[in-house]
């Protein structure tokens, strides 16, 4: 996938989920622009943030709008409207963190809730494995919660980028091949008689 400003085939919504501090915006800095801050430089997210990326997927042009949700309690309210219209959610959590990978049952719900589509695509993200000594959860145990929640699932380091490119390239193709989710129906054509009464003030409405 290579990102290009031509036109696009299709807008994709991406959701970014999980407990405060776990990285996502660092991953959603890594992915769109290539840079990473380090932890002290990056703040909480207020609410929702999202940037944008046009990318390229086997000759065809897609854009990504990726939303970052704040992680804190007292927005969950505030971000639950963004839920819809996903077409994929990114659940992540931190592998030095255990409380993060154990609070992901509780972000699956919650998007199994406010998403507008069953089969939006979902991932498991087990970030910052660029600290391993401090690792908390095996890359096994989070095998096993992904395929307890059917979801994909991918590692990697917002710090290094290791597979962070991997993990919105996987992600973007199963929602890819999953027409239904993004593929809008054309609308039913409708044949209008022309009327040589009509006035041509009012010959625009069809009301």
């Amino acid at each position: 996938m290579a990102e290009s400003n031509s036109e696009t085939v299709a807008t994709l919504k991406l959701l970014l989920i999980g407990n405060s501090g776990v990285g996502k915006s660092s991953l959603l800095l890594q992915f769109t622009e290539g840079t990473f801050l380090p932890q002290d430089e990056v703040s909480a997210t207020i609410g929702v943030d999202f940037k944008v990326k046009v990318i390229d997927v086997e000759g065809k042009k897609y854009k990504l709008t990726i939303w970052d949700t704040a992680g804190q309690e007292r927005f969950r309210t505030l971000t639950s409207s963004y839920y819809r219209g996903a077409q994929g959610v990114i659940l992540v959590y931190d592998v030095s963190n255990r409380d993060s990978f154990d609070q992901l049952q509780t972000w699956f719900n919650e998007l199994n809730t406010y998403c507008s589509s069953k089969e939006v695509v979902k991932m498991i993200v087990g970030n910052k494995v660029d600290r391993e000594s401090a690792r908390q959860v095996s890359k096994q145990e989070g095998l096993e919660m992904a395929r307890k929640l059917q979801t994909l699932f991918v590692e990697c380091s917002a710090k290094t980028k290791l597979g962070v490119q991997q993990a919105f390239e996987e992600l973007v193709q199963q929602i890819i091949d999953t027409p239904s989710l993004w593929k809008k129906q054309a609308p039913a054509s409708v044949r209008l008689q022309p009327d040589a009464n009509v006035n041509q003030d009012t010959a625009g409405c069809l009301c």
